[in-house]
């Protein structure tokens, strides 16, 4: 396998009233736009993820490699009482740039976040989902399809939903080229359950302000449910609620080549395993089947590819000719996937070594 090579954080900091950030960056010497993470031991940035002698990718939305040091330090000075930051260990960033490859927020994992989109999954009850649905103009000027007037014990309620959360996805397709009309459709043909993928107002400020998407780093609150309830009841009742709830389940995308190709490009670790989808082209086959920069993909046509390179999945991608299907999960929740799993892998094997032991 060669080298490990870690992913970037992205991590968000908040000022200590006493030692503030709890950081500092200095020029690595003979390579210009580069800089190495100078910390306060049990400091606001420590808390937050950032590590001794991390590089410093990227700040509040600029790459530093574009950046002077002086230019560097104005910006530490404006940034006020928080910053986000995108940082990664000096060998995987060696790894990085011998591939020529770009480090990136999609790839990166979420230290700290003050928000986070979250996928909610509703039942329907006797009286729907018990939620109202608007569109509004919020403070940004723009037209978003927000959540008021929730139920008192409603599907809503019981899942989460906040009155002023702003509609994100339905059921994995994006809501912002959907009017009103389109999305009380796609509610009604349903059935009894739908998912809905939401951010507060003010997250969603966060994440453009960046120029991210708010879609990065998703919460599926099924997967968190389903955590909760490993301590209180029976592994057969919450393998039945996984199973019910749908979570911790890959989404299948069937694409058609067009004009923009699939409309998608993917990017991977240097020397590891493993694939996700680092841009969505607008407009493209990708976007229309509801794929998301961030994505982990699991199959290709079929095939899994969790342990196959990234330069093995495109050659996949390619032999597929002009029709692809991929199966994907987010980031989040593929990783949950993954250590349900890993646990649930551990207690058979202890549950299999008592059974022998008894014998």
């Amino acid at each position: 396998m060669g080298k490990y090579t870690k992913p970037p954080r992205l991590c968000h900091i908040t000022r200590h009233p006493v030692s503030g950030l709890g950081i500092s960056f200095t020029p690595v010497e003979g390579e210009k736009g580069h800089f190495s993470v100078s910390l306060v031991t049990g400091g606001a940035a420590e808390d937050a993820g950032v590590c001794k002698g991390d590089r410093l990718v990227w700040m509040n939305g600029a790459k530093v490699s574009d950046l002077s040091p002086s230019a560097l330090n104005r910006m530490m000075k404006k940034c006020g009482n928080h910053i986000t930051i995108l940082v990664i260990d000096s060998e995987s960033e060696k790894n990085y740039l011998q591939h020529k490859m770009p480090i990136l927020p999609s790839m990166a994992v979420p230290h700290k976040l003050p928000f986070m989109a979250r996928k909610l999954h509703l039942v329907s009850g006797p009286d729907g989902y018990g939620f109202l649905l608007r569109l509004e103009r919020t403070q940004s000027r723009r037209t978003h399809h927000v959540l008021h007037k929730m139920d008192r014990d409603s599907s809503a309620e019981r899942a989460g939903m906040q009155d002023g959360d702003l509609l994100l996805e339905i059921n994995g397709e994006s809501a912002e080229t959907l009017t009103h009309e389109d999305i009380v459709n796609r509610v009604k043909h349903s059935g009894q359950q739908v998912s809905l993928t939401t951010i507060t107002s003010q997250g969603l400020e966060f994440y453009t302000q960046f120029g991210l998407s708010p879609l990065l780093f998703c919460e599926d609150t099924a997967t968190d449910k389903v955590k909760e309830s490993r301590g209180a009841g029976s592994e057969e009742e919450t393998s039945s609620q996984r199973e019910t709830d749908g979570s911790c389940k890959p989404r299948l995308c069937s694409l058609c080549k067009g004009p923009l190709g699939f409309g998608f490009n993917l990017g991977g670790v240097p020397q590891s395993p493993g694939t996700f989808v680092s841009q969505v082209a607008f407009g493209g086959s990708g976007q229309s089947t509801g794929l998301l920069v961030g994505d982990v993909v699991v199959e290709v046509n079929g095939q899994n590819v969790e342990d196959k390179y990234l330069e093995d999945v495109i050659m996949l991608v390619k032999e597929g000719g002009h029709f692809l299907s991929l199966s994907v999960m987010d980031k989040i929740s593929y990783h949950k996937m993954k250590q349900t799993d890993s646990r649930d892998v551990t207690e058979q094997e202890e549950e299999d070594d008592n059974e022998r032991s008894s014998l």
